[in-house]
């Protein structure tokens, strides 16, 4: 019985998708424009990239610079290794972060082309 439920249940969840996605089939029956849709989100993206580049490289040294004090203040040999791996985790995170910013604005014009079938 409770096999049969399931499959019933299945049955149900795949007639009820197909016909909800009747009207999007038929809706995208030409070549679909995705501009209207991509170019918004491309704005926004852009608006807030440099900026948070900005943001992000200003507490990344603020911060750094406070893992040194850290890291000079140390006395106990133990406390020292923990400030060091912490400053160089802080930097290598940060580094990261700015190059992953970075990349992203780059490959924006190319992944707008590709989303919208551009050539």
């Amino acid at each position: 019985m409770k096999k049969m439920l399931q499959k019933v249940s299945l049955f149900l969840t795949m007639a009820s998708t197909a016909v909800m996605m009747l009207p999007v089939n038929m809706c995208y029956a030409t070549t679909p424009d995705f501009e209207q849709v991509t170019q918004p989100v491309v704005d926004l993206i852009n608006s807030i990239l440099g900026p948070a580049i900005a943001i992000v490289g200003a507490l990344g040294a603020v911060y750094c610079v406070f893992l040194g004090v850290k890291f000079a203040k140390a006395e106990e040999p133990q406390d020292r290794e923990k400030a060091k791996t912490h400053l160089k985790n802080a930097i290598i995170g940060f580094v990261l972060i700015f190059v992953l910013m970075v990349v992203l604005r780059g490959a924006i014009g190319p992944l707008t082309k590709w989303a919208t079938g551009a050539k």
